[in-house]
């Protein structure tokens, strides 16, 4: 019994992670390329957002480069 659990399991898993890969028309690009589809769409919130954290945290840097924020890199 658990021998089928595990196929079912893995045909499962298999279906769930190669259902969002679809082919992108090439009219579709532009829509995907759109800036409000970018994370950091607002670079001066996004800023400010990372002003405040490293303000609280009292550490910079953070957030591209490894490190405890000390400076000793």
């Amino acid at each position: 019994m658990t021998k089928y659990t595990t196929i079912f399991a893995t045909i499962s898993l298999l279906f769930a992670l190669t259902g969002g890969c679809v082919p992108v028309k090439s009219w579709q690009r532009g829509t995907l390329a759109d800036p409000i589809m970018q994370a950091d769409r607002n670079p001066l919130g996004y800023s400010l957002i990372d002003h405040v954290f490293f303000s609280r945290e009292a550490a910079s840097g953070g957030r591209s480069v490894g490190g405890s924020g000390c400076g000793c890199n």
